[in-house]
């Protein structure tokens, strides 16, 4: 082996064992702003029944920082719209000036969205549990039919999108997609939970099989902090 290729191959297992370091913190060009990047609420393997800790790192700390700064960025200079909480951006996007509407959308849907995410995962999963399982129910037919429901909808989301259950002040959930990074908050609507489809949440592990990750996900849900949420949502204190 000439010492050029030799080099290279021991430059390249450094690297990716750097990349595979629990706890690394990624160096993250940011614009300071009111918005910041919430840390995992566990250890980047937790969901490893689902998600692998190589991609939670990547999505947490790449994917989801990028937008937090794209955010703050697009803010800067805007006062008025910096001061506001992120559920009453994402309601409000038509004061945005329009030079830098679309980049407020992309980026605050995108915070709001990957904030939930995160919050809903680092569980065992099973069965729902509480009030949140009488609603599933009651409204889409059982967690069997939800599942089934829940899981094609994710799936024909063409492209990148979200696939979400929103919930009322009433408490009353349905199934709604999105696409991109858009909420349903843009909308006037709150979200109880909802699945990341775009490929960078699953690819390193799933490559083009959408469908198996939709499967897996359920195994890392965690109940008690979605009937949190419902909770709050009936309460009228859910944020994002």
């Amino acid at each position: 082996m000439s010492t050029l290729n030799r080099r290279s191959l021991i430059l390249g297992a450094a690297g990716l064992a750097a990349l595979a370091m629990p706890g690394r913190v990624w160096a993250q060009a940011t614009a300071t702003g009111p918005h910041t990047l919430p840390a995992l609420p566990y250890a980047f393997n937790a969901n490893e029944a689902a998600i692998d800790a190589m991609t939670m790192e990547l999505h947490h700390g790449r994917h989801h920082a990028a937008q937090v700064a794209g955010l703050n960025a697009a803010l800067n200079g805007q006062p008025a719209l910096a001061g506001l909480p992120l559920d009453e951006l994402l309601m409000n996007l038509t004061r945005a000036p329009e030079a830098i509407r679309t980049a407020v959308r992309n980026n605050a849907g995108g915070h709001a969205n990957h904030s939930m995410f995160w919050t809903i995962m680092g569980g065992p999963g099973g069965a729902p549990t509480g009030e949140v399982a009488e609603a599933i129910t009651r409204d889409l037919g059982g967690f069997d039919k939800f599942k089934t429901d829940f899981n094609a909808a994710g799936g024909r989301v063409f492209g990148s999108g979200w696939v979400f259950v929103t919930v009322t002040n009433s408490g009353q959930l349905a199934i709604t997609t999105k696409p991109g990074q858009d909420n349903p908050m843009m909308d006037g609507v709150r979200v109880l939970m909802g699945n990341d489809v775009w490929e960078h949440a699953y690819y390193l592990r799933y490559q083009n099989r959408r469908a198996d990750y939709l499967n897996s996900w359920w195994n890392v849900l965690n109940w008690t902090a979605i009937n949190e949420r419902y909770a709050a949502a009936r309460a009228g204190t859910l944020r994002i």
